[in-house]
């Protein structure tokens, strides 16, 4: 099939046929895409042959989907989690490295391949973690938002690798590798104060102009976006960290949410394209007699890489929970590992046994790694009793973020989710003096009904020890606004298991059947939808009745 046109609409319609069955079993739509592409690609049947096309569209949804991440962040969040995003990606970088080398020489691989390897099986992919945290709605939470914030230190080392292996192949010496070096030290700095300056002085007052067109301000949104990844790709960056850096020079501005909900759908679309695209590059046919060695490697990303991280982590003062939760984040191989060992074998350094080897470790941790971010609550309640040492008698970090508040807040309602829908109930429950306590896991969200001065604990629904924590025996009402099902589900149980005897409530957003949460011991359900549309419709038919009988409208309608 040579016509693109006919590629693409045979490409769309597979995708949404397979998609479709994944709906059905059950299973991520991330893993259904891939195997589009694996089908439809050279490996199996050939027949989509626009890669370039694929390729571009795939480029500009991963410069969407790192936008949008970029959004979400602003300078508190950076000082907040910026060390330890920090901290955890450098020793998670080194410590594979060194780990995964000596794994690789006891395979019996040469040095050299071993090197190429264990720095291969050190990059996580970005763009498949964010779009998973993103499904789960977990990129606000604080293992979402330390786990993008080492990501992104592991994108800067792609790079820097990257143009070390070029340097390499150019034949620069020892000091052309450092002065190449602070170079791109010097374009890093000078690219982060020319973002700076244009947060600063610039892009408040242009973002507030173009707000008066949505098409416009949406249209501007893409032009940034791509601007700064291209911009990005000619300083030696990569496109990623530019569109990142777009993203989060627009974060401090009034008009963030607006620009990141138009920008969703068209993200998820174009993002197809590139799982697709993924999933056309495998290579099968360098797989050979791969498969022992890759499942000794893919053990060590999906259990090692985690360990590693939840290690750091607790050794900085984070809780068990928090480190596993960041830790799944690791537990896969990126396509840059892929492309990383292509240009080992075009330089000579590897053979074509390696990159088949680390595209058959790509495969299996990527597929894995996707049902254990999906389900890492169940898979965290399994393991929890193992994870002890993971985790420091003190945890100072996020003791720290829990601190500024009596130990014992009166509370005859405790809210979880301090959303639009939860802010509004805590704001009308407190104006008839009721006293109301809000729970939430977004750092942000905290500090933000601090500086109100409302009572807030900072926590995690999903962790049944965290009611432990709050004051149970004076709360007379706990009301769920979480959207998640499992939590919602789970909450009930975890409540009532620490002396919770008050009323249970839930507000759904979907269809959920009522009683199911009624079988998991929820008291009472809001529907906030329905009630907005049967308030609303009360109205209009009141204001309707009125103009009847008032004498020009009931003339009209007869």
């Amino acid at each position: 099939m040579q016509n693109v046109y006919h590629q693409f609409a045979l490409l769309l319609a597979v995708a949404a046929a397979v998609g479709i069955i994944a709906l059905r079993l059950r299973q991520p739509l991330l893993v259904a895409y891939i195997v589009v592409g694996i089908l439809l690609g050279p490996s199996a049947l050939g027949w989509v042959t626009a890669h370039d096309q694929i390729d571009l569209l795939a480029q500009i949804g991963v410069t969407v989907l790192l936008f949008v991440v970029g959004l979400k962040l602003d300078m508190h969040v950076v000082k907040s989690v910026g060390p330890v995003a920090l901290a955890t990606g450098i020793g998670q970088i080194v410590f594979t490295t060194v780990i995964g080398f000596a794994i690789a020489m006891a395979l019996g691989m040469l040095p050299l391949t071993a090197i190429y390897v264990a720095v291969a099986l050190t990059f996580s992919s970005t763009i498949i973690i964010v779009k998973l945290l993103s499904d789960k709605r977990e990129l606000d939470s604080l293992h979402g938002r330390i786990a993008v914030g080492f990501l992104v230190v592991q994108d800067i080392a792609v790079v820097v690798a990257m143009l070390l292996l070029g340097s390499w192949q150019s034949g620069a010496g020892g000091t052309d590798l450092w002065r190449l070096g602070l170079e791109v030290g010097l374009k890093l700095v000078l690219a982060l104060g020319a973002v700076v300056v244009l947060m600063r002085w610039v892009l408040p007052r242009l973002v507030q102009l173009l707000a008066r067109s949505q098409e416009l301000l949406l249209l501007f949104a893409l032009a940034w976006g791509t601007a700064l990844a291209a911009g990005g790709d000619m300083l030696g960056f990569s496109k990623e960290v530019g569109a990142f850096l777009a993203g989060f020079s627009l974060a401090s501005t009034a008009y963030r949410e607006a620009i990141a909900a138009r920008l969703t759908g068209l993200r998820d679309f174009l993002l197809l394209f590139f799982f697709i695209d993924l999933g056309a590059r495998l290579d099968l046919g360098l797989l050979g007699a791969q498969v022992g060695d890759a499942l000794v490697l893919s053990l060590f990303v999906l259990v090692g890489n985690p360990l590693i991280v939840m290690t750091i982590m607790g050794f900085m003062g984070y809780r068990k929970r928090t480190g596993f939760l960041a830790g799944l984040t690791v537990a896969q191989i990126s396509e840059f590992s892929i492309v990383f060992m292509a240009m080992g074998v075009t330089l000579g350094h590897t053979d074509p046994a390696a990159l088949g080897l680390v595209t058959l470790v790509g495969l299996v941790t990527i597929t894995l790694s996707t049902y254990m971010i999906l389900y890492s609550q169940p898979l965290y309640a399994r393991l929890a009793p193992w994870l002890v040492p993971f985790e420091r008698q003190r945890p100072l970090r996020e003791m720290a973020m829990e601190r500024n508040r009596p130990e014992a807040d009166p509370a005859e309602v405790i809210v979880f989710g301090a959303g639009r829908f939860g802010c509004r109930l805590i704001e009308q429950l407190r104006a008839q003096g009721i006293h109301t306590l809000a729970v939430d896991f977004d750092p942000e969200v905290v500090r933000r009904l601090r500086r109100k001065g409302w009572p807030v604990r900072f926590g995690d629904a999903e962790d049944a020890e965290f009611p432990a924590t709050l004051p149970l025996g004076t709360a007379a009402w706990a009301v769920s606004t979480l959207p998640e099902w499992s939590v919602n589900a789970a909450l009930p149980d975890a409540l009532r298991a620490h002396g919770f005897t008050g009323t249970m409530a839930i507000a759904l957003r979907s269809d959920t059947d009522a009683t199911a949460y009624a079988r998991r011991g929820v008291d009472h359900v809001f529907r906030p939808y329905d009630d907005a549309a049967d308030f609303a419709a009360r109205e209009i038919g009141q204001t309707l009745a009125k103009q009847r009988n008032s004498g020009p409208l009931s003339a009209a309608v007869e």
